[in-house]
């Protein structure tokens, strides 16, 4: 069974390839449902042993467990699922896996490049020429761009965090990291450099936003993290707006001291008449860091291998942890 919305995005996720390795491995009952209300889902929740959710599905709550007594795994094309499904009772056994890791992917991809062009000063080149209409002289107008011997921060090694250093590690730049969690020789393994947020603030050429929104990192970065940023320095979100806080980045912004990449906000659709469109040292892209196009082929082909996975007695290559009932101890997400 397969819940996700728009239901279209189920075929968006497979390849012609995928498709057909996906119908030797699987009996997929019944359309793609938005949710679990009709009766037609409601039967199919009744029968399914597998349940394949993605991007726009609905909580899934006790009462729909209970009416699924078959249920045995899920599979989610997104980041994690725990957080839409109620604990799980004591003497039910359900797996989970999810595309966190497939979906980090392009998140990477489209923050490192976004560093390389901030650090050549690309997009105020970019203006200038559109501008002038005429010759640029590189060497007079930019005299400190360049990734050559940069720091680039980021804020937060998590998955995604992680995955940016790996990226880097082939350029010559320092790059740094903020966060308690991150020990010293997973540090050295990906080849960067421990630091607190406020040096790595007002140390680095680019600052790149990697941590998840939870009541310590709502707002982390405010008016004083901000002033520390060096003039001239970017700022990259691609994790979520409330991580910021938006009105001291905006005050900060309409000053043109530092400059911004924000594929994020809050919300996250800025309502049309909000300054971040038009502001030139601003670059507001739609949400697109995450997976689209064929990116989401990758996280289909997660879900076919993790359902080849299931249906050969095998465990998930990604698994997540649901939370167990309260007669049985708790586990966090893997």
């Amino acid at each position: 069974m397969a819940v996700m919305s728009p239901p279209e995005l189920f075929l968006q996720l497979l390849s012609g390839d995928a498709i057909d390795r996906l119908r030797h491995v699987a009996d997929l009952r019944g359309p793609v449902f938005e949710d679990f209300s009709s009766p037609a889902a409601r039967a199919a929740l009744a029968d399914a042993e597998v349940l394949v959710t993605g991007w726009g599905c609905p909580p899934f709550t006790a009462s729909d467990l209970g009416d699924a007594p078959n249920l045995k795994a899920v599979i989610h094309a997104g980041g994690v699922i725990g957080d839409r499904f109620p604990p799980v009772p004591a003497g039910r056994n359900i797996q989970a896996s999810n595309a966190g890791a497939a979906n980090a992917v392009p998140v990477a991809e489209y923050t490192l490049a976004m560093i390389l062009l901030a650090n050549k000063q690309a997009f105020e080149a970019i203006r200038l020429y559109r501008n002038r209409r005429d010759a640029v002289d590189r060497e007079r107008e930019f005299p400190t761009a360049g990734n050559y011997r940069k720091t680039v921060g980021l804020v937060g090694a998590s998955r995604i965090g992680k995955h940016v250093a790996r990226l880097l590690r082939p350029f010559q730049l320092d790059v740094v990291v903020y966060d308690p969690y991150l020990v010293a020789d997973e540090a050295r393994s990906l080849g960067i450099r421990r630091v607190s947020l406020e040096a790595l603030l007002a140390g680095s050429d680019v600052v790149s936003v990697h941590v998840p929104v939870t009541p310590a990192t709502t707002g982390m970065i405010g008016a004083a993290e901000l002033a520390l940023m060096r003039s001239g320095a970017t700022l990259v979100n691609t994790a979520r707006g409330e991580i910021l806080d938006q009105d001291a980045l905006e005050k900060e912004l309409l000053s043109g001291r530092i400059n911004a990449i924000l594929d994020v906000a809050v919300p996250d659709v800025l309502p049309p008449g909000h300054p971040f469109y038009d502001l030139p040292n601003v670059l507001l892209t739609p949400h697109i860091a995450g997976s689209m196009g064929t990116e989401l082929w990758r996280m289909g082909d997660h879900v076919v291998s993790e359902l080849e996975r299931y249906v050969a007695g095998q465990p998930f290559e990604h698994p997540e942890i649901l939370a167990a009932g309260t007669d049985r101890l708790s586990s966090r997400h893997a």
